[in-house]
């Protein structure tokens, strides 16, 4: 293994590792306020991540194409 491989591959592995730890996070949050606010009503906070997630997907395009890729 070369030091740009290695190099190549440190930096994907910690651009992962901050993802992970972006959406750890951001799992949390929702969890809390679904607790705090919603008194642990998971329907509610799972139907409103989807729609978020799709409007999310939908507005910067106009289109859900990325949604084809999975």
């Amino acid at each position: 293994m070369t030091l740009k491989t290695l190099l190549k591959f440190l930096r994907t592995f910690s651009i992962v590792i901050g993802l992970v730890l972006i959406w750890r996070g951001i799992w949390y949050i929702l969890d809390w306020i679904d607790f705090t606010f919603l008194a642990s009503q998971h329907v509610w906070t799972a139907g409103g991540g989807i729609v978020l997630g799709l409007l999310i997907l939908y507005i910067p395009d106009g289109d859900l194409k990325e949604i084809e890729k999975l």
